[in-house]
């Protein structure tokens, strides 16, 4: 098993927990999915929300979908005018046996325009 990294984000609609709970779980779902992956894959992961956000942790929501022995921290991302608003990125930290070029990064919703050159 080698170490890898899988960016990924979303960009809520509102700051509410609820949305910010159900799009988060799907983000972290969709990045397991799509790179063939389970929670005992994962080594730690860090999420990072736009100053906007306030509602709650993103870590929160993937507690909840069970991912509960995974080190999770949370940072605020820098505050750069005209940034895209309500953003939830995730880096998460694998072990896989996935070359680099076949790990799947995921950008979803309006998101995907943050990186179009890696999004699926």
């Amino acid at each position: 098993m080698t170490v890898r990294a899988v960016r990924g984000a979303v960009q809520l609609e509102r700051d509410e927990p609820g949305h910010l709970h159900e799009q988060v779980s799907e983000l972290m779902t969709t990045v397991l999915e799509r790179n063939g992956l389970t929670a005992d894959d994962l080594i730690s992961v860090w999420f990072t929300a736009t100053p906007d956000l306030h509602s709650d942790f993103p870590a929160a929501a993937v507690r909840k979908i069970g991912i509960v022995d995974v080190p999770l921290i949370c940072a605020q991302e820098l505050d750069i005018e005209g940034a895209m608003p309500r953003v939830v990125r995730v880096l998460a930290h694998i072990e896989s046996d996935l070359p680099k070029a076949e790990i799947n990064h995921v950008y979803l919703g309006a998101a995907a325009a943050l990186r179009k050159d890696i999004a699926q």
